[in-house]
């Protein structure tokens, strides 16, 4: 069982970060904000696939007046992405955001930040205060010797200094970098600092094949040690599969119920059958259902059922023929081209039990 760190709670609209709340799952749309149509149907593809908060780039004036547009066509708390412009922000909350993303250094000096303060604090708006590797100022660079977790943890508390001097203490912290390592050892140090929540995040991790792989070291990791309240895979492409990545990370540690589970076996002599893809065709199959189920395809009838005997169901083929078993126990024995038909007849006959 994986102790969480103990966190003061921020809300991001109905969504509670920190004080024990379950981890939550965010992403960002890369349509232009201003497309009210391609961003409320990205908005919604990233609710359906279990995100459940959205950040939306704030680029301009354009973008954040139309955020209202889009504010009232989703059921999914918004995030704008603010950076250099103070005004973007008071807009961002006159249009009804439930959060925004800026760092207060970067948006025109102290008048600035107290006007957005200001406006956030009467709208009960968190903030976020994010803090990337590429992005330290040089004097934080000289002082420390360069991009170190000291560094960016330092570069953060500045940040969070101007923001309690506001008496706002409605924030969450993020401290990113493509490194996975100085990754860990930031949040580590940060978990000891403060006890505002932590929003998790490799970023510029990649292309989903590698960057799925850096995020989910680096963040399982820092979730396994109990570090984290909220986070976002970053990946280049769909964000879409960001949100599927994040839910299967989340539930092979045990911290949430998500879908179905597929357990395959890696194959060896023994395999009469072809294996690797009939656990394609499965999981391409399962991939529409949101029920948590395990499901496991096995390659050998000798051992795959009591390999496998804690899924809910599962095959296990043999020369020409397999069979089909309910958690362990062997139900009958079928022909190989009729393992998968007859694996979601039992799918089915346990989803509909579920209901």
């Amino acid at each position: 069982m994986i102790e969480r760190r103990k966190t003061r709670q921020i809300h991001i609209g109905n969504i509670a970060i920190g004080g024990g709340a379950p981890i939550s799952v965010q992403s960002m749309t890369n349509t232009k904000t201003t497309d009210i149509a391609a961003t409320v149907a990205q908005i919604n593809a990233l609710q359906a696939a279990g995100c459940d908060i959205v950040r939306l780039a704030v680029p301009d004036m354009d973008a954040a007046k139309n955020l209202g547009n889009i504010i009232k066509k989703v059921n999914v708390p918004l995030v704008a992405d603010i950076h250099f412009d103070y005004r973007l922000a008071l807009e961002a909350i006159n249009q009804g955001i439930s959060a925004l993303r800026l760092n207060p250094g970067n948006i025109g000096g102290e008048d600035n930040v107290k006007a957005v303060v200001s406006e956030a604090k009467k709208h009960h708006i968190p903030i976020r205060i994010g803090v990337n590797a590429g992005s330290l100022d040089k004097a934080m660079l000289d002082k420390y010797g360069g991009v170190t977790a000291e560094a960016l943890v330092a570069s953060a508390m500045q940040h969070v200094r101007i923001l309690e001097q506001q008496d706002f203490y409605d924030m969450k912290i993020s401290l990113k970098a493509h490194d996975v390592p100085l990754t860990l050892e930031a949040y580590q140090l940060m978990s000891k600092t403060v006890d505002y929540p932590l929003h998790l995040g490799i970023t510029e991790a990649g292309t989903a094949k590698t960057g799925m792989i850096k995020s989910a070291v680096g963040i399982g990791a820092l979730l396994a040690q109990g570090i984290g309240d909220t986070f976002r895979i970053s990946l280049t492409g769909d964000p879409v599969v960001e949100v599927k990545v994040a839910n299967e990370i989340l539930k092979s540690l045990g911290l949430k119920e998500y879908g179905p589970t597929l357990i395959s076996c890696p194959t060896c002599g023994r395999t009469s059958i072809d294996l690797a893809g009939i656990a394609d065709v499965v999981a391409e199959r399962l991939s529409s259902v949101t029920k948590p189920i395990s499901v496991a395809v096995m390659g050998c009838v000798v051992n795959g059922p009591g390999e496998a005997r804690g899924a809910d169901v599962g095959i296990a083929g043999g020369k020409g023929e397999g069979l089909v078993f309910r958690k362990g126990e062997i139900l009958r024995k079928v022909p190989e081209e009729k393992l998968i038909e007859e694996l979601f007849k039992e799918i089915d006959l346990i989803l509909k039990e579920e209901n």
